[in-house]
């Protein structure tokens, strides 16, 4: 099969032919379709510091997929060949505490589908059953392989109820702007999102959000007043990682206000810790998708009329993967998909 492998710790990929991975008991085999770029794949092409310590090559990398079942295992029961299928990324060990008291996205022994064990940047890939989301209500393959991110999304607006809400989102990338159409969906007031991308902020505006901010020139208390608010956000969905942003969120929330983070800081940062406590500030980690709950709402919000796929901006042949690693290290993006049909 084509897949883009890594053979080795350093930049660069190549796309080579690999050997086919075997089916083993309880896994399935899918047929690739479609993979999304996540900023993850950007780290271990280009080698940084992270990749150089959490990856072992050789590696095929890619967690976001959508693909046709075309052979299953011994005991497989509830995926069968010619299934349309996503994949969660994370593979848990099923024993620790909280795997067994159903909470297996905190498992303490993950193993992450192209980042531990070879991915989907393959025309094949092989993943435990308990792994697979069936599409029992056929969707795009393009749509498909992003369910990965749009969990992430889901995850993080679902956290806090956002009913008649004034949310705020600090960063418009793929899985914020994704993040502002649930919110919308669901039926939050106000929603407003800030970046540094015009690209991005215009995205946002096509997406539905009440406000979207450049953060260069407007602040966020300039956005309270034009839309008559008096206390603050109720609701914030931090997703940039940036330095400044949470700091910036604390300054503009309501008293009781609530905060789930998904952007990862790439520095520490320094906030008011007194003002958490004054203000009874709830903040939550989020990291990747309830198993399976956020499973379930992507798919029922979908069916019921959520719309993202604008979200989607760049679609590429995976034999032009470097102009679409490219497109995704520019910016200038929403989400950019490869396409493994073409060979």
């Amino acid at each position: 099969m084509k897949a883009l492998f890594k053979p080795a710790a350093g930049p660069g990929l190549d796309l080579v032919d690999r050997p086919e991975p075997v089916t083993g008991a309880g896994e399935v085999k899918i047929r690739v379709l479609r993979t999304g770029i996540c900023g993850t794949d950007l780290h271990i092409e280009s080698w940084d510091h992270w990749a150089a310590g959490a990856i072992d090559a050789p590696l095929v990398p890619g967690h976001e997929f959508c693909g046709e079942v075309v052979e299953i295992g011994d005991g497989v029961r509830d995926v069968a060949v010619g299934d349309l299928v996503s994949g969660e990324g994370h593979v848990v060990c099923g024993t620790c505490r909280n795997c067994r008291a159903g909470r297996r996205h905190l498992c303490i022994r993950t193993s992450s589908v192209g980042v531990n064990r070879d991915g989907a940047f393959a025309e094949y890939v092989v993943i435990p059953e308990s792994n697979v989301w069936v599409h029992h209500t056929r969707v795009d393959p393009d749509l498909g392989a992003i369910f990965d991110p749009f969990g992430n999304a889901v995850h993080t607006a679902l956290s806090f109820p956002l009913v008649g809400e004034d949310v705020l989102i600090t960063g418009a990338g793929p899985i914020g702007l994704m993040a502002a159409a649930v919110c919308r969906h669901v039926g939050a007031r106000y929603v407003v999102i800030t970046d540094v991308s015009p690209y991005r902020l215009d995205l946002a505006r096509r997406m539905g959000v009440d406000l979207a901010l450049d953060v260069r020139a407007e602040s966020i208390a300039s956005a309270q007043k034009q839309l008559g608010m008096v206390e603050g956000f109720d609701v914030a969905l931090e997703m940039s990682g940036h330095p400044t942003a949470l700091p910036e969120v604390l300054a503009n929330l309501n008293h009781g206000g609530r905060i789930a983070m998904l952007g990862l800081p790439a520095e520490p940062i320094e906030i008011d810790w007194a003002k958490v406590v004054t203000h009874m500030i709830t903040i939550k980690g989020i990291y990747g998708r309830e198993m399976f709950e956020t499973w379930y709402a992507m798919s029922a919000l979908l069916t019921a009329g959520l719309q993202i796929g604008e979200v989607i901006t760049h679609r590429f042949p995976a034999t032009e993967w470097a102009d679409a690693f490219a497109a995704a290290r520019s910016g200038e993006c929403g989400k950019v998909v490869l396409d493994w049909t073409v060979f």
